[in-house]
């Protein structure tokens, strides 16, 4: 048994080692999709084109403006001279903030009322929006506290030269939030692993659903037909050298993540191996089944790209599952991928063990023991 194992893994090796382009595929492929995506799969929003109309003209205005120059965040580029002219920096896109500030900011502050400060933001984007937002709020209540004490210290100071008050000591009460597992909350740090499942379910179900199909187009099928080797044979002898191209990609990807973007890594290797050998047994199953059902290598790969899509939606990658709707929500537990980005951000991130993680590497061995059985089912050694 083992013998023809390995001579049809031979076959399929030296196949493999003389198609260049499958190589470039396989190997040259997964890196520049890394990095490309390393590079443009983030969140975080930096240098937001912005522009200040200001009416006041006061240091207290320019002291708010300063806040948000400094912040590092907005790139204050534009400086019109009119709300109409504002008005047309947002519609021509050449910002995504404006900020008005009225002539009486200074005399309604110093009355101790609230002084309204205009910002408009474009909201195209709504999730863009929504984090400008954020930063603003951010900023403003930084600005409102430095404010309030500026007010509250002089009034003391004030106080202790004309006798009136004793000196007091100011409590500070000051909320510190902090992120356990991403203490910089770098979008990329939470992505890189993801696209690392991404590239993985890709590359090996691409080259596996096209494995049974070249067989046909090349016809080398019929010497298949007349030899004594079996369906189970034929397909752990076609099927195991993309399963060891995966780990290759594997350590290529790990460690362009570690030592080029820095990305952490807290857990444990041989949990990560572990588990992409589960993960393997999926998208290898899916791609050997799109290759049954095929006629043609265009064919197989059209059925790919099917199913890679609803794939990485309904997998949390781009939208939290917790906002999907309840249907869509159960659906998504057919999806290999919602499994395997949680234990890869897990081992990354959090150093999660076997003990935390293995809720999720279970079904997902479930689900490619029963994709490999349908797909050894439906295989059958002869023409179709």
């Amino acid at each position: 048994m083992w013998e023809r194992i390995k001579h049809i893994f031979l076959k399929e090796s030296i196949q493999i080692r003389r198609d260049r382009r499958m190589l470039m595929i396989i190997f040259v492929a997964p890196l520049l999709q890394l990095v490309l995506l390393g590079y443009a799969a983030t969140m975080d929003i930096n240098r937001i084109p912005t522009a200040v109309l200001d009416f006041s003209k006061t240091q207290e205005s320019r002291e708010l403006i300063s806040l948000f120059r400094n912040s590092g965040r907005f790139t204050i580029n534009h400086i019109p001279e009119s709300q109409k002219e504002l008005v047309e920096l947002l519609d021509q896109g050449k910002i995504w903030v404006g900020i008005e500030i009225e002539n009486d900011f200074v005399k309604e502050m110093k009355k101790g009322k609230t002084v309204p400060i205009q910002i408009l933001i474009d909201g195209t984007n709504s999730n863009t929006a929504g984090v400008v937002s954020g930063y603003i709020n951010q900023l403003l209540f930084s600005y409102n506290k430095k404010i309030s004490q500026d007010k509250l210290q002089k009034k003391l100071a004030q106080g202790l030269l004309s006798g009136q008050v004793q000196p007091v000591k100011i409590l500070n009460l000051e909320n510190q939030a902090r992120a356990w597992y991403n203490p910089e909350l770098k979008s990329r740090d939470y992505n890189l692993p993801g696209v690392l499942a991404l590239i993985l379910m890709i590359t090996t179900m691409m080259l596996t659903s096209m494995a049974i199909v070249r067989e046909k187009e090349i016809g080398t099928i019929e010497q298949l037909m007349v030899t004594p080797i079996k369906t189970t044979e034929l397909i752990l002898g076609k099927v195991i050298p993309f399963a060891l191209i995966g780990f290759i990609d594997v350590v290529l990807v790990t460690s362009v993540a570690v030592l080029w973007f820095k990305i952490p890594f807290r857990g444990s290797f041989f949990l990560l191996f572990l588990s992409v050998g589960v993960y393997l047994l999926t998208t290898i199953g899916i791609g050997l089944f799109f290759s049954t059902l095929s006629r043609t290598q265009q064919q197989s790969m059209m059925l790919t790209f099917f199913f890679v899509m609803p794939a990485i939606i309904l997998s949390g990658f781009m939208f939290p599952i917790a906002n999907m709707p309840r249907l869509i929500q159960y659906l998504s537990f057919a999806n290999p991928l919602r499994y395997f980005l949680v234990i890869v951000r897990g081992i990354f991130l959090k150093g999660s063990s076997f003990r935390v993680l293995w809720d999720q590497i279970l079904p997902l061995g479930i689900i490619g023991v029963i994709v490999l059985i349908l797909s050894t089912a439906r295989f059958k050694k002869k023409i179709g």
